[in-house]
């Protein structure tokens, strides 16, 4: 998956203790994964799932 272009939400902790997570896209694909464990496992769900959790977190 070194391929991915992993990157960060802009409202994550700019230091690098912060928790947050990383996401890359592929079409119909969302990988997730500890931005401070890039080499740890990764999560990949469909763009629909991704949406789903988006809305159920900003709610």
């Amino acid at each position: 998956m070194s391929e991915l272009k992993w990157f960060k939400s802009s409202f994550s902790s700019s230091n690098e203790s912060g928790d947050c997570v990383e996401v890359a896209t592929t079409p119909g694909t969302v990988h997730i994964r500890d931005s401070k464990a890039p080499q740890g496992p990764t999560l990949a769900v469909g763009v629909d799932t991704w949406a789903g959790l988006v809305r159920f977190v900003t709610s």
